[in-house]
């Protein structure tokens, strides 16, 4: 497998003393907002299944990585060790039934073994705090106070919304079947429909926001997560309206001049052009 250490070379001499400026003065916050795009990219890559993207995509998402963590290591933060260290440690921690003699059955065991042992992961850092003087002792070293409170408030909307309620469906509080969601579906849309008439336009994203909830648990129900699906339908939209834009260019017809019902005729032959 090749090395790291190229990468990690051109990192430095990046933010080096006769590097670039705009490398130099990068932090691990900025990088951030740059690895967030990486993973748009890559996820667009997989969605497409486009295997020289993906491999290209690839190697962005690594180098943002690395360059995050090259920061860290100049401040004398950690090494690149503790990092491979512990998330390997981590993943064998987390996988009895792999390197240990732990059984699952089923899916729903190994997420519960899963859950189980990050609960004592951080029961245990509780302790090693307190021990080290980080934590009052009258903090208590009880249970985290929601089940909500590992979910990152900074992560996009449809990815947050599912983690918030996969948390909430780990303590039991869920639909008993993808109808009953359904039904709720149907129902957040009439209320939006309500304020909508009532001209409320806070009331209406609210509810609007309730519908996009709902669906989210309808992915869940369905077995596919919301932001692939999303991503998916967007690339159908976008591969279909550059068909009929290509289209009406060759015929010269301007898009804004058609009536609507030559646009809906126009956009038909695009998405049977698109299917074939």
């Amino acid at each position: 497998m090749e090395t790291i250490v190229p990468l990690l070379e051109i990192i430095r001499r990046l933010r080096g003393k006769n590097g670039c400026a705009w490398d130099q003065k990068q932090t691990p916050l900025t990088m951030w907002r740059c690895m967030a795009e990486e993973l748009y990219e890559l996820e667009e890559a997989i969605v497409n299944d486009d295997t020289e993207n993906i491999c290209e995509e690839l190697g962005d998402v690594l180098f943002q990585i690395l360059f995050v963590f090259e920061i860290f290591t100049e401040n004398n933060r950690f090494e690149f060790s503790h990092v491979i260290k512990g998330i390997a440690e981590k993943m064998i921690r987390r996988h009895p039934h792999v390197y240990d003699t732990a059984v699952v059955e089923t899916e729903e065991e190994l997420h519960r073994q899963w859950d189980q042992i990050k609960a004592g992961e951080k029961n245990a850092k509780k302790k090693d705090a307190v021990a080290n003087g980080d934590l009052d002792q009258n903090d208590n070293i009880g249970p985290a106070g929601s089940a909500l409170d590992s979910v990152p408030k900074g992560m996009p909307g449809l990815l947050r919304a599912l983690k918030v309620s996969k948390s909430a469906v780990k303590e039991g509080f869920d639909w008993e079947n993808i109808h009953q969601v359904l039904d709720k579906v149907k129902e957040e849309i009439q209320e939006f429909e309500e304020a909508l008439e009532k001209e409320n336009k806070d009331e209406a994203m609210m509810e609007f926001g309730d519908i996009l909830f709902s669906l989210v648990n309808v992915a869940r129900f369905a077995g596919f997560h919301p932001e692939t699906a999303l991503s998916s339908a967007t690339a159908k939209f976008e591969g279909r309206f550059r068909l009929m834009e290509t289209a009406l260019c060759q015929e010269k017809i301007d898009l804004k001049k058609l009536s609507s019902q030559e646009k809906l005729l126009h956009w038909q032959r695009a998405k049977l052009d698109y299917d074939r």
